[in-house]
C-alpha cells in the first residue's frame, strides 16, 4: 500500500491479504496520522455546544453547516422540557427489552403518534434509526426473495441487504428500474424495491409516483425511507409521499428520529400483520433495551411540526436563499430540492483541502468522499436549517466566494 496515503480510502483497509485485524489497525492507524497531518482528515471534530446554526470548536464560534436538525428542535424549549419530563417521571432508562418489560406506555403513545404522523395505524419503534432499516429488511427478506436498491439508499439498508439476492440500479434510472422489474417478474416469492425520499448525499428526490406505477405493474412491494424528508418536504412535513399524494402507494415508510424530531431511534409504519411480525421476529428490536423515556421529547416534536408550523415555512425560505445564492456564485450544487446543499468538486484531496480552509475561515461542513460517494464526485455536504438567519448565510456565502477562487472552482 502507498504510505502517502493519499490514493487510499477508509475502504482500503476491511482488507489486506495475509493481514490480521491488528495489523489493518496499525496500518490505518498511519493513514489516520498522515491526512490529519495534511489537513485532509475532517471527521470527528470536537464541539462543545449542541446542535445550532452556530457551534463551539477549540474555543471559538463557527457557523454549522453539519447538523440535520432541519426545524432546531433539538433546542426548542417544549421538547427539552419534554424529555426533562420522562426522566422525572420513568427515569433514566427503560431497563429491559420490548417482550420482556421494557414496552411501556410513552413507547406505545410514540408507536400511536409516528404511525399517525404518517396516517397509518400502525408502527414499530427501534433505538437506532441504523437499525430501523438494517433490522427490519433482516426479518423481512429470505434468500428466495429479491430486492432491488436505487444507489443512493443508505448504508443500513445495504446492510440489511447484505446477505440476500439484490440488484443496484442506477441512481434515478426509471428505465434501470422497469428492465430489472420486468425481468424479476413472477421468479421470486417477494420483489422489493428500496428508496428514499430525499437523497442523503445529492439532496435530489425519488420519483416516487412513476416507481409506484413500475412496481404495480411488476406485482413489487415498495419501501420508502424519507429521513431527509421528513420535516422538510410536502405541506405538512409529511415528506415526500405527501408531496406526491401516494400515501396508497408504499407499503413500507422507514425513518429516524435523530434528523427533525430531536433525538435518536427509527419506525417502520406498516400494515398492522407486518409491524407485529416485526416486533416478534426483528431480533435487533427484540433483544435491545427499549428507548429511554427521554424519548418523549420525539412526541412532542411530532406534535410541533402541526402545532408550529412557522419553523417549516422559514426553513423553505432559507433553502430557497442558499440555493439562489450557490447557483448565484457558479457553484456545482447538482438537483438538490431539499435542506441538503452538496458542491460537488470531484477530486477527493481538493474536497479535502477545501473542508479545512472552510472551517479555517469560520464555516464547519460535511467533506464527503469515497467511499460514501463514487470516487470522482467528492463533495462538501451542507445541511440548512430553520435557525439560520441571512447573516449565518450571507456569511457562508462570502466564504464559498473566496472558496471559489483559491481553489479554482
Amino acid at each position: 500500500m502507498d504510505q502517502n496515503f493519499d490514493n487510499n480510502s477508509f475502504r482500503d483497509f476491511e482488507y489486506i491479504p495475509k493481514m490480521d485485524a491488528w495489523g489493518r489497525a496499525r496500518l490505518f492507524q498511519a493513514y489516520l496520522n498522515d491526512q490529519s497531518a495534511k489537513g485532509q482528515l475532517n471527521y470527528r471534530l470536537l464541539t462543545s455546544s449542541g446542535c445550532g446554526p452556530e457551534i463551539g470548536m477549540n474555543g471559538r464560534s463557527v457557523i454549522s453547516l453539519v447538523s440535520n436538525d432541519y426545524l432546531g428542535f433539538t433546542q426548542h424549549p417544549a421538547v427539552k422540557q419534554a424529555a426533562i419530563a420522562g426522566i422525572q417521571k420513568y427515569g433514566s432508562g427503560a431497563g429491559a427489552s420490548p417482550a420482556i418489560g421494557g414496552h411501556c406506555d410513552y413507547h406505545q403513545t410514540l408507536e400511536n403518534k409516528i404511525a399517525a404522523f404518517f396516517r397509518k395505524e400502525h408502527a414499530i419503534i427501534y433505538t437506532t434509526g441504523y437499525t430501523s432499516n438494517s433490522a427490519s429488511l433482516q426479518s423481512i427478506l429470505t434468500k428466495e426473495d429479491l430486492v432491488i436498491l436505487d444507489a443512493g439508499v443508505h448504508t443500513s439498508v445495504m446492510e440489511g441487504c447484505q446477505l440476500y439476492n439484490k440488484k443496484t440500479v442506477k441512481h434515478n434510472d426509471l428505465s434501470a428500474y422497469e428492465h430489472t422489474l420486468k425481468m424479476s417478474a413472477g421468479k421470486h416469492p417477494l420483489v422489493l424495491v428500496i428508496i428514499d425520499g430525499v437523497y442523503s448525499q445529492d439532496g435530489d428526490l425519488a420519483p416516487l409516483n412513476e416507481i409506484i406505477a413500475l412496481c404495480r405493474k411488476y406485482g413489487a412491494k415498495l419501501m420508502v425511507d424519507d429521513a431527509h424528508g421528513t420535516g422538510v418536504i410536502g405541506r405538512t412535513g409529511r415528506g415526500l409521499i405527501e408531496a406526491c399524494d401516494a400515501w396508497e402507494g408504499v407499503d413500507l415508510i422507514t425513518g429516524t428520529f435523530s434528523k427533525t424530531f430531536a433525538h435518536v431511534g427509527g419506525y417502520v409504519v406498516a400494515g398492522e400483520e407486518m409491524v407485529n411480525y416485526l416486533k416478534y421476529q426483528s431480533k435487533q428490536h427484540l433483544f435491545s433495551a427499549s428507548s429511554t423515556p427521554a424519548a418523549m421529547a420525539i412526541i412532542k416534536a411530532i406534535e410541533l411540526i402541526d402545532e408550529e408550523p412557522l419553523w417549516m415555512s422559514v426553513l423553505k425560505d432559507n433553502c430557497k436563499y442558499f440555493r439562489h445564492g450557490l447557483l448565484s456564485l457558479g457553484l456545482d450544487i447538482g438537483d438538490t430540492r431539499s435542506a441538503i446543499f452538496p458542491v460537488r468538486v470531484g477530486d477527493k484531496i481538493k474536497n479535502a483541502r477545501i473542508c479545512y480552509a472552510l472551517l479555517e475561515k469560520g464555516v464547519y461542513a460535511n467533506q464527503i468522499n469515497y467511499p460514501a460517494v463514487s470516487l470522482k464526485d467528492a463533495r462538501i455536504r451542507m445541511g440548512i436549517t430553520a435557525r439560520h438567519n441571512r447573516a449565518h448565510l450571507d456569511q457562508v456565502l462570502n466564504v464559498w466566494a473566496d472558496i471559489k477562487k483559491e481553489f479554482d472552482l
